[in-house]
């Protein structure tokens, strides 16, 4: 009787055995890792709006809320993008970026109020930006001083000249181009060019839907899948290693349905608005920077070892001063969007907005320790940090507990990130 208790346990223990060792054999521990690595904060963005829907009856899914959304963290997705250069080099960040806002947002708010053409105001911001850019860029580049201490100082330094400009007053703005090109009031949104064809279409609540809007949505996701198809018969007839044409097909059309659907409730509501317009040129361009680039591959190799890099030719320098010169225009951009949102400047504005940007990039997936990260992720992270900005307010939670909230994700992303370079450190060790 006992020998056959033994044999029963060893048979029991022995099939977990099997399986686990099916699971090693084909690898599926690895896979299911490196989905969870790619994948992770596309998963908990899905699950927080999950989250908030249920909470109040799918109201942070209303098409005027996408639509405070977008507009209300316009500037995220700018300084996030100008960040992930910073933190691609090194895990480098900018502290001074909500200074630099707020600066540039109120010389071209005083620029406008003494009746000085929007455009002119425009490009003093950009400039502005582009020479602190050049100046934090000049002190880490080839000084050496430390990113943090010298954005730190340039955080303190600007925060006091938009005290010094504005003379602690409030300027409002009262152009009404200028406010509904970059997003101010309620015009900011492309007309519908399709109005007057066709019959009327109703969405959401029996409300005309926006046909451009609708076009413009249907048009990306044509565009997308043919640039797909395109690029696949690039790499096959240059040899590459192609995906599985299944997980290709799944991709696009899980981002075709998000595209239609976001083009949807932003018919729902007035349409286009011009932010977003700014947003999608901006991402377009540091996307193809970061990814088809010298400078964007510079950038990764710097921040993946910086030594290495050197060594095989690249200025590391050069790399490290174009990175801040970029945010800094970035930033003179963003502060562009701001007044605009705004309609007017103040001393305060700009405050913990460096915050928002950095963590939109390390939840989007970028390294603390540099050369990992992409704008696909900054895009997931500043969704991200949006929706719980959003979702917190419909529920009228205290800002203090969204700090909190904000503060927990941040921690958890960084700590995923350090896991699993552990894991893989581990890994190839063995």
């Amino acid at each position: 009787m006992v020998l056959q208790t033994s044999n029963t346990a060893q048979s029991s223990s022995a099939a977990p055995n099997k399986f686990i060792n099916f699971l090693r054999k084909h690898h599926v521990f690895n896979k299911v890792r490196a989905f969870l690595q790619k994948y992770m904060m596309l998963i908990a963005l899905i699950a927080v709006v999950i989250f908030f829907s249920f909470q109040k009856g799918g109201a942070i899914l209303f098409p005027q809320n996408i639509n405070n959304l977008i507009q209300t963290n316009a500037y995220v997705f700018i300084l996030a993008t100008g960040m992930l250069l910073c933190i691609l080099t090194g895990g480098n960040i900018d502290l001074a970026v909500g200074s630099v806002v707020c600066f540039a947002g109120g010389v071209g708010a005083i620029m406008m109020d003494r009746s000085i053409p929007w455009p002119v105001a425009v490009v003093a911001m950009l400039v502005i930006g582009l020479l602190v850019g050049i100046w934090q860029g000049f002190w880490i580049a080839y000084v050496n001083v430390p990113p943090f201490i010298a954005t730190l100082a340039g955080m303190l330094a600007f925060r006091g000249l938009s005290n010094v400009v504005m003379g602690g007053f409030a300027y409002d703005i009262t152009d009404q181009n200028f406010l509904n090109i970059f997003g101010g009031k309620e015009n900011c949104y492309v007309p519908d060019f399709f109005a007057n064809i066709g019959p009327e279409i109703k969405g959401e609540n029996g409300v005309v839907l926006n046909k451009f809007c609708l076009a413009v949505g249907i048009a990306f996701v044509i565009a997308l899948v043919i640039y797909t198809i395109l690029h696949r018969i690039h790499l096959k007839k240059n040899g590459y290693k192609l995906q599985p044409i299944v997980s290709v097909i799944i991709k696009t059309t899980c981002i075709s349905a998000a595209l239609l659907w976001l083009f949807y409730k932003l018919a729902c509501h007035k349409g286009i608005l011009t932010p977003l317009i700014w947003i999608g040129l901006v991402l377009a361009i540091f996307a193809y920077i970061t990814t088809k680039t010298t400078f964007g591959r510079n950038l990764y190799a710097v921040g993946g070892n910086e030594k290495a890099a050197r060594l095989s030719g690249v200025n590391t320098r050069m790399v490290k001063f174009k990175a801040y010169v970029m945010m800094g225009l970035l930033a003179g951009f963003a502060g562009v969007l701001n007044i605009a949102r705004f309609v007017g400047a103040k001393p305060s504005y700009g405050k913990q907005y460096e915050m928002d940007a950095i963590a939109a990039c390390f939840i989007g997936g970028a390294s603390a320790y540099g050369g990992t990260g992409t704008v696909g992720g900054v895009i997931i992270g500043a969704l991200l940090v949006g929706v719980i900005n959003k979702g917190m307010d419909i529920m009228g939670t205290s800002a203090n507990y969204k700090l909190v909230v904000k503060g927990l994700v941040l921690l958890l992303a960084v700590f995923f990130d350090v896991i699993m370079k552990m894991r893989k450190k581990g890994g190839a060790e063995e």
